[in-house]
């Protein structure tokens, strides 16, 4: 093991998470011109605030996707103007001369962007906003449009994501299919409807919303999390038919025997859970500390200036957003049955064997209709796989920006630590390790098998579309940053 990355995800690990609950004091901690404001300032911000009004979990995926990708494009717009060719995706501000290429002028740059885009996608937390430019010294009322200052450049780059952003589909403002009054952001605004109830399995290779529970004694029966996903404005291709998944025959009831076969490999799966892969399923569950944290390791070890951060960062987000929109069309398309409806529909009341439940192990005496998934079921149709899809594009965009299929990433977790099974799991101290983007793409994809939220086909034909959405995002990021974007 590589002791210097291993000291540095847990400088990572710490910095994103502790630092993220204590902000700077406000004045001159932040050094503007050798700082990183994105890591050192934004990101410490953003993580609660994602917290607390999302979760990072496969269910609200395309919530955090969208949030950071808007945040991202701000930076990647926002110093635009003071690379020699690069153009933004937004706004084409006036190139600055060299002598202006500071650190100092794209961090404040940055900083204003981040602010105007932050306001719009969580207006409750505008307060926050406000302490993250006043935390460095900034004036979070200084509204500035021009191109002689970065305060004005940030302010510029920032309001065109809004203007571009508010209405691309997604129902951000909770105002699509003309509604006035009550508006709900982000709702569905299409007309989807599931064919089952979560009461009622009228047909069992179509998904079926899962009644969800804290063990609060509250229930919830889950909705397709942000179907309009499907017909949002991508950055990287026009229109997401392009791209189609392997019909899943093997979820046609109609095909009994691999429709039992599929749901019997998710059960084999269950009942053989070990801690490495439970931690490693909780792992890539959370999109902040597998697709986020990743990313920041990768370019602390591979030496990236603030600029070349900033290039990266967005790249990988844009990716994974593009493939989620594309995963989306194909998810409305097919409207595929989870595993726990085809076990439960299978088996009935009838004994099987699978992990029992936190801290029972592996059990042979379970009815069907009580097996859960270790992971919770994320509330939107089964295939293809949503996480293996966005690890596979992150990965895949990571190999061409730098170069390499190196990572060399290991992830400590210790004793008693998951989330699922705390004070169980894992029974002693261990670590994860992804020497390159090859393994993290491969892992998070079986990961989604054995935590028993998908079946194997929907791992191969996400991680299909993510790596060539991959590509794609690459040669768009590539394009405005040698300024011959269309």
């Amino acid at each position: 093991m590589n002791t210097n990355k291993y000291f540095t995800y847990k400088f990572l690990l710490v910095f994103a998470v502790v630092v993220a609950f204590q902000p700077a004091a406000s004045g001159a901690a932040f050094d503007f011109e050798n700082g990183n404001a994105p890591v050192e300032v934004i990101i410490p911000r953003v993580i609660p605030a994602i917290f607390q009004s999302v979760s990072p979990t496969a269910s609200d995926a395309t919530l955090v996707l969208r949030i950071t990708t808007l945040i991202t494009n701000s930076w990647f717009d926002a110093i635009a103007p003071y690379h020699p060719t690069a153009v933004g995706v937004y706004s084409d501000l006036e190139r600055q001369e060299a002598g202006q290429a500071t650190n100092s002028n794209r961090n404040t740059a940055v900083l204003y962007a981040s602010y105007r885009v932050l306001n719009s996608l969580l207006p409750n937390h505008k307060a926050d906003w406000e302490g993250m430019l006043t935390s460095v010294g900034l004036d979070p009322d200084d509204d500035q449009e021009n191109t002689t200052t970065a305060i004005g450049i940030g302010n510029l780059a920032g309001n065109a994501v809004v203007a571009n952003r508010e209405h691309d589909g997604m129902n951000q403002l909770g105002d699509e299919g003309g509604r006035t009054y009550n508006r709900v952001p982000y709702a569905d605004y299409l007309g989807y409807q599931p064919v089952n109830t979560a009461y009622v399995l009228r047909n069992p290779s179509r998904w079926q919303p899962n009644i969800v529970s804290a063990g609060n004694g509250i229930f919830h029966v889950q909705q397709f999390v942000t179907p309009q996903l499907r017909v949002t404005m991508p950055y990287s291709f026009d229109n997401p038919n392009r791209f189609h998944a392997p019909v899943p025959t093997s979820s046609n009831v109609k095909h009994r025997k691999a429709y039992k076969q599929q749901a019997d490999e998710v059960l084999a799966a269950s009942a053989g859970l070990s801690d490495l892969q439970k931690m490693t399923a909780e792992l890539f569950d959370n999109k902040l500390a597998s697709l986020g944290f990743s990313a920041l390791f990768a370019s602390q070890t591979n030496g990236l200036s603030l600029e070349g951060f900033i290039q990266y960062d967005f790249l990988t987000n844009l990716a994974a957003f593009d493939t989620a929109i594309a995963v989306w069309n194909e998810k409305y398309r097919y409207d595929a049955v989870r595993p726990f409806s085809a076990i439960r529909y299978l088996y009935g009341n009838r004994p099987v064997t699978a992990w029992g439940g936190p801290g029972k192990g592996a059990v042979n005496d379970l009815p069907a209709s009580e097996w859960r998934s270790y992971l919770n079921t994320a509330d939107h149709p089964e295939y293809p796989s949503g996480s293996a899809s966005f690890c596979a594009a992150h990965a895949q965009a990571s190999r061409r920006f730098l170069g390499s299929d190196n990572l060399g990433w290991v992830v400590p977790r210790s004793k008693g630590s998951s989330v699922i099974e705390p004070g169980i799991t894992p029974a002693g101290d261990i670590e994860l390790e992804f020497d390159t983007w090859s393994t993290f793409e491969e892992e998070c994809g079986l990961s989604r098998l054995r935590g028993g939220v998908h079946f194997m086909a929907s791992i191969p034909a996400g991680q299909n579309l993510g790596r060539t959405i991959g590509d794609l995002a690459y040669a768009f990021i590539t394009s405005h940053i040698n300024g011959i974007a269309p």
